[in-house]
């Protein structure tokens, strides 16, 4: 299973956490990632000027935006991060 954390906390709340969250939702419906994957909510990931954060596994990903999310996802999973 991969777990992946979004960062809810003020800068990455203000910069968009809850689309990146609809986002990430929207893409695990369509089945675009092998495997389960366990979506959480969390808070500061200590990297406020790079909003938003997410945590894949144990990796902190800076400046995700729903645009990007997918992509930055892809790279981890082929193990390019």
């Amino acid at each position: 299973m991969l777990t992946v954390t979004v960062c809810v906390g003020s800068s990455c709340h203000l910069k968009g956490a809850y689309g990146v969250i609809e986002e990430i939702k929207r893409l695990i419906d369509e089945g675009k990632f092998p495997g389960k994957v366990e979506l959480q909510a969390g808070f500061c990931l200590d990297n406020c000027r790079g909003a938003v954060n997410i945590k894949v596994e144990e990796t902190i990903i800076s400046g995700v935006s729903p645009a990007n999310v997918k992509q930055h996802l892809d790279n981890y999973l082929k193990g390019n991060v």
